[in-house]
């Protein structure tokens, strides 16, 4: 009885500094410019992304996360867009890094943005699916957020589920669960891939370039070392994010994602046998979703 007394008082003190350790904050409490800092500045819970000749801009987490839910809110670059990449993204650092990828695409016309999505673990991408929006996101505000348990990782526009990536580790397919996370955004000068493979080129007369950032929300386990990787992993209330219903989607986001990838998809690296020679990535004969 005695040593069941014990268990039980470790899992309530567990639960609770789990749950202390996560955060949900504003733009001007969680992240800071890190470059392009002349032109941009933190204005409490909204933030400017700005491209001109000089720079663009890009801003972090004060903090680094491992699982969780991140949201922010963007509004793109208006008209002729093209040579430009607005991004927001997850990261850690270093030659081996893991990264959770939503970049957009712009274009000369201002329509449609494609949306670039990817993952890498230890240094190795190669994941990519890409989408058209189906909404001008330049006219307001949409949400976009990346959920990251461990169990898969999901992107979401306005709430509606485009891609899962799930994870396969017990079948040798790496998966990012070893290392902690920042999450960054950036409006940045990427004309030489960025539209039409880079034929159409950034028009530095239409500058300054703006893209609108708003309402991030980390509301994630903050990474405070390796002892993180089982801790924020670990199934209880403080972890939200490890129950049961985030890890699978319902059957009402199932169909909102089928439609999505019907409609909008444009690229999917499981279906580019030409790129592999027919040697296709072990996850791609497996279920996602």
């Amino acid at each position: 009885m005695a040593s069941f007394l014990v268990i039980c008082l470790i899992l309530f003190l567990s639960a609770f500094a789990f749950h202390s350790s996560t955060v949900d904050g504003s733009i001007n409490e969680s992240m800071y410019v890190d470059w392009g800092s002349h032109h941009s500045t933190i204005q409490g819970d909204y933030l400017p992304l700005v491209l001109d000749q000089s720079s663009g801009t890009g801003a972090q987490s004060q903090k680094a996360y491992l699982f969780g839910s991140f949201e922010m809110q963007i509004k793109f670059v208006p008209g002729n867009s093209a040579g430009t990449v607005t991004a927001y993204y997850l990261s850690s650092t270093g030659n081996k890094h893991d990264e959770v990828d939503f970049e957009f695409l712009g274009n000369s016309s201002g329509q449609p943005y494609t949306i670039h999505t990817n993952v890498y673990t230890q240094g190795v991408g190669g994941k990519e699916q890409q989408f058209y929006l189906w909404f001008d996101p330049t006219a307001d505000y949409h949400n976009y957020t990346i959920h990251w348990n461990p169990k898969a990782i999901v992107w979401y526009v306005d709430g509606v589920p485009l891609r899962v990536y799930r994870n396969y580790q017990s079948r040798g397919i790496p998966y990012p669960n070893q290392q902690g996370m920042r999450a960054y955004t950036s409006l940045w000068d990427a004309d030489n891939w960025a539209t039409r493979g880079g034929l159409v080129k950034i028009d530095w007369k239409r500058s300054p370039f703006i893209a609108r950032i708003r309402n991030f929300r980390p509301r994630a386990c903050t990474w405070n070392g390796p002892l993180s990787i089982s801790q924020c992993a670990l199934p209880s209330p403080g972890n939200w994010w490890t129950s049961p219903a985030y890890g699978q989607l319902s059957f009402a986001k199932l169909g909102q994602m089928n439609w999505i990838r019907q409609k909008y998809m444009t690229y999917d690296y499981c279906k580019d046998t030409k790129r592999f020679n027919g040697l296709m990535p072990a996850e791609c004969s497996l279920a996602q979703y």
